[in-house]
């Protein structure tokens, strides 16, 4: 459709209408009903290589107590200085040094971990500690009291996945401090993974809320689980082997705002151009690789973390076996009936 024509009588009428907080829908239609999506992300990796070193320098400019949580943003660069990855999710890694706290507090954000560097640490959620190990997923539900704490001798890092800008879009905000550092412990680790975890679900027990109930879901298994589909079958010719982490209560995704993956690539393994709506955050956490991203390349290894724009197509090619975690706003999507996917050169 051609845009309207801007006369001076036309211009004269938006000038006298202007002072009312009034303006004519028909002068930017075109910006706000797009024919396509048009993300102002850019598709970009942050390599660990080159990021830890300056985690490690926060860790002696600024504690976890005074920071609260010791993070170092991953600003997407096309979003002109948003602390977004994505657009619509947040992403940062978040260090703990050995002895450390980080305090107690809560939020409606709900929030995502995944295990990069370092074992043994530990992050606490309503009353129960789950110990962290690398390439593990930890939910972090909305307003549950949660802290974190190192009593090892080495530097533990992990990625945070928050839906902030979707709870900031709705002006849901809400965080309050715990009156201490540490919330007190009141069930034993591995009670939830016990209770939930095992296809099994206590006879009474029924939801309070969207989240799954297990909030740790341990690397050894999800890497079990991946092998077992691998050997069974052939890999989808997008996707590789693919599967998603889901609420057992449900059979949902296993968070109401952020969709989480994992999927392995065999050595050599090409997949077919893939396009979706949901702008896509990856982090390779066994192999190596790269991601091609329209006309852009990116060359991954073991800790890198990229991230894929919405609506554009994308291929990986797995240079040796490769395990990609990946997380985005696609449960979001299908709630609203607005995601999509295009596979192939549709």
């Amino acid at each position: 459709m051609d845009h309207p024509a801007r006369t001076p009588e036309r211009q004269a009428f938006y000038d006298r209408i202007a002072p009312g907080n009034l303006a004519p829908l028909w002068e930017q239609l075109h910006s706000l009903v797009t024919p396509a999506p048009v993300p102002r992300a850019e598709p970009a990796i942050w390599h660990y290589r080159d990021v830890r070193p300056f985690l490690m320098q926060s860790g002696h400019l600024i504690s976890a107590q005074e920071a609260t949580r010791r993070v170092l943003m991953l600003m997407n660069p096309g979003l002109g200085g948003q602390a977004s990855i994505t657009g619509s999710l947040f992403a940062g890694l978040q260090l703990i040094m050995p002895g450390e706290v980080a305090p107690a507090h809560r939020h409606t954000q709900s929030a995502l971990r995944f295990v990069i560097e370092g074992r043994g640490a530990y992050t606490a959620v309503d009353g129960e500690r789950t110990t962290m190990e690398p390439g593990d997923f930890i939910i972090t539900p909305s307003w549950t009291w949660h802290d974190h704490g190192n009593d090892t001798q080495e530097p533990v890092v992990w990625l945070d996945g928050l839906d902030i800008q979707i709870v900031n879009l709705l002006n849901a905000s809400f965080a309050e401090g715990y009156p201490k550092d540490t919330q007190p412990i009141s069930r034993p680790e591995g009670d939830s993974l016990a209770r939930y975890g095992n296809n099994l679900l206590p006879i009474d027990w029924k939801p309070e809320v969207k989240t799954s109930p297990v909030f740790n879901y341990p690397y050894a298994r999800t890497r079990e689980a991946l092998a077992s589909l691998a050997k069974n079958g052939a890999p989808d010719p997008y996707h590789g082997h693919k599967l998603r982490y889901v609420n057992p209560a449900s059979g949902e995704f296993a968070m109401p705002t952020i969709a989480t993956f994992v999927q392995v690539l065999p050595a050599g393994f090409a997949s077919l151009p893939y396009r979706s709506t949901d702008g896509t955050v990856f982090v390779c956490v066994e192999g190596s690789g790269e991601t091609r991203v329209g006309d852009t390349v990116l060359r991954w290894e073991e800790r890198d973390i990229f991230v894929v724009p919405s609506w554009v197509s994308h291929t990986h090619h797995a240079a040796a076996e490769s395990v990609l975690f990946s997380f985005s706003d696609r449960v979001v999507q299908e709630k609203l009936g607005l995601w999509r996917e295009a596979r192939g050169n549709a």
